[in-house]
Parts: structure tokens; sequence; C-alpha cells
């Protein structure tokens, strides 16, 4: 039975309903819904007239175009700043219910591609999907963030069972191969990004237990006693990887490796903990799939970006807010895509001051491979005309 969630129907069907069955519901639209959105066209033009055999805006940019106007989409982009997302979320129940339902996660995912046409869908799920899979206790309290069952010893990591993760995680590659296939009937422009966090990051969330301003368990413990933690990083990368290649095996054009807290290690570790876990996971993933492109994002790296991006081999490096785009620039390999890196604050205020912000970060990318996007994720109370405003000012190019 066909039922409305704001003004998105959504399909109630059994999981185990085919997805050539389920794509079409993604993209109805009543009339005016673009335009409310501030996009023109309509609801059958969605695709924007693309050529065959031409290629998708970021994937040319991730392959080392400079394409300009640049590709746009924003980290977060599916969230709690937009009415129908809470809506869907409402319906869902809960966080990883709403992560592990296919449908309403791949309306999710395709909610801001409806309401603002950005080049990039990025899978609706969370980096803490990975220790889920594989058994780590895990819930997502309001108003707190994630909650986990500390790992702290070998027991801890005895328990866990990297064999079922595909298993596990099965909803969320069906989520993968239902929005690939919305994307490729309704919007053909639109590349599916898929994600995961970082050893580093993913780590020191299962080590403490929570989220946490330093994350001092988690360091302590990569310092006090290396082995055990090492023996995670390497189990963090096997499973990284297998999960990575199961989005693309479903239907991922590219794929993100999340280090949100990258910047908390000095340059010794950040190398040993961030550096070299995900260059491994870059060669395992380019092994069996050597034209996927991989978005690498070490937060608050600083002067290590440029180390990080010749050592890991990603296609593009996200710079976070605090970064400068002209050192980036300067520190990255001209072939590789930068990514970033507005202000989510900026965001929210809209205006002058997100005009400005904006047409600055444009006018430090223009001649080389960009991808406009923040430097960090959209705030749930940006207003939703300011998205609108960020859009045209970036299809403008500055």
């Amino acid at each position: 039975m066909d039922a409305w969630i704001g003004r998105i129907p959504v399909v109630h069907r059994p999981y185990n309903t085919p997805s050539s069955s389920r794509i079409l519901i993604f993209f109805k639209m009543k009339p005016g819904d673009i335009a409310e959105a501030g996009l023109s066209g309509s609801p059958e033009s969605m695709d924007g007239g693309m050529a065959a055999g031409e290629r998708k805006p970021l994937l040319r940019a991730l392959g080392g175009e400079a394409v300009w106007p640049p590709p746009m989409w924003l980290m977060r982009q599916a969230g709690r700043y937009l009415p129908e997302y809470r809506a869907v979320r409402e319906k869902a129940g809960g966080f990883i219910a709403l992560c592990t339902t296919p449908e309403l996660a791949s309306e999710v995912t395709i909610q801001p591609i409806r309401r603002y046409g950005m080049d990039g869908a990025i899978l609706f799920s969370d980096i803490l999907m990975v220790p889920w899979a594989m058994g780590q206790g895990l819930a997502f309290a309001e108003g707190e963030g994630p909650v986990l069952d500390p790992i702290r010893d070998a027991a801890g990591l005895a328990a866990l069972d990297p064999t079922n993760l595909r298993a596990r995680a099965a909803p969320i590659f069906e989520t993968v191969r239902l929005t690939r296939a919305a994307l490729e009937a309704q919007a053909p422009r639109v590349t599916l990004i898929g994600f995961a966090g970082s050893p580093w990051t993913v780590a020191a969330y299962m080590v403490e237990g929570r989220g946490s301003k330093d994350f001092r368990a988690a360091r302590s413990l990569a310092y006090e006693d290396p082995a055990t933690f090492g023996r995670l990083i390497r189990l963090l990368v096997d499973a990284t990887t297998d999960y990575l290649l199961a989005q693309i095996e479903a239907g991922a054009e590219v794929v993100m490796l999340f280090d949100s807290w990258a910047g908390m290690l000095p340059p010794s570790q950040f190398r040993r903990w961030v550096i070299e876990p995900s260059a491994a996971i870059l060669r395992n993933v380019k092994r069996l799939h050597p034209s996927i492109p991989v978005i690498g994002f070490p937060r608050l790296a600083g002067p290590l970006i440029g180390e990080y991006a010749q050592r890991t081999a990603v296609s593009a490096v996200a710079m976070d807010t605090a970064m400068d785009p002209r050192f980036a620039a300067r520190a990255v390999p001209a072939h590789v895509a930068l990514q970033g890196n507005l202000d989510p604050l900026s965001l929210i205020a809209g205006g002058v001051a997100l005009e400005t912000e904006a047409r600055q970060i444009l006018a430090a990318m223009r001649g080389r491979p960009f991808i406009f996007n923040l430097g960090h994720g959209i705030e749930k109370e940006t207003p939703p005309e300011h998205v609108t405003q960020l859009v045209r000012i970036v299809r403008s190019g500055g």
C-alpha cells in the first residue's frame, strides 16, 4: 500500500521485493515541488539532458579534470535540516532502523538530489555500522550521539565477528542497489557515493564507547598497548575493505573514507594510524576495482594533507573548514582533486556572509580539479533556502 510521508510517496513492500519493481517510488513528485525547491525543470527532466557517452561531472573532476562550474554535493546533505527527512526519520522510529530499511534509507539519500540537484548522492548510513555489523553493541541516544560497548582488550576484540559483516549489513547494500537504479532511471548525471569511516576514527569510537572531545582512552591504548590497538586497526582495515567492496558491487561509483578525528594525532601517530591504514584500504580496493575513485577526508590534517594525498593515492582529498584552500592547492598534487570546504556556520548565516565565503573558495580553486562541498557536515539549524542560495552561487562559477 502506498503512503505519503509529507509530500513524498513511499511504497511499503517486503525487503525481498525485487529492486526493479521499487525504483519508481523515489522520484514521484507533485506539480510545483521542483519550483518550490528553487530548481528549474520538471520531474520528467531531472536527467538534465545528459548526452549518451557523456561522463558525470563528479567523475570527471575525480578523474583529474578541472570542471567549471565545479560539481557539488554537501556532507550530511540528507539530514535533520530537511523537513522531508524528519518525516521519514519519525516513520522509521530510530536511526539504526532508518539505516537498515532500504526503501527509507534510499529515499532520504535522494531527497537532496530532488530538492537541490546535487551532483553527488551519498549513501545514507553511518560510519559506525561497520562495528555494529561485526557485533559491537551500538545505540544512538537522542541528544547524546552514538553509544557503544567499549572494546579495550583482547577479549573485546575476540568477540567481534567480521565474517558476519556482509550478512548483517545486507540492507545497507540493498539501499545502494535501490538508489543506483533510481538515479540511473531519473537522474543519470548524479554520481552515487558510498562510504566508510577510516580505521582510526572508527577505532576511536569503539574504544571510547561514545563521542569525545579528546578520545583519551583510544589515544592512550594506542600508546600503552600498540599491539592490541594494532590488531584492532588491522581488523578494521580488512572489514572496511570488505564493506566498501560490497558497496561497489551493489552500485557505488565512488567511495569515501571519513577520518573525522585524524587531527587529534601528532605527526608520528597520524602517519601510523591514519595514513598507513587508509593506504592499505586503497590498495585493497584498487586491486579489484582500479577505476573506482576514492575520496579521503583526513579532518584537521593541517600541513600533513599533502603527504596524506601522496601516500594514500586517493583521487581527491576533502578539506576541513580550517584548511586554507590555497595552501592545499600547493600541497596536494595537481592531478588530485580537492573537495570542500565551506564553513557550515556560514551556510546557516546565509546572505552576504555565505556568498563571500563561497566565492573566495571558488576563486582559490579555479583551474584545478575541484568539488564544492562543506568543511564538515551540514548543521541541523541550516535553513533549506540557504542551501538553494549556495547552489546558485556555485552553479554561477563564482
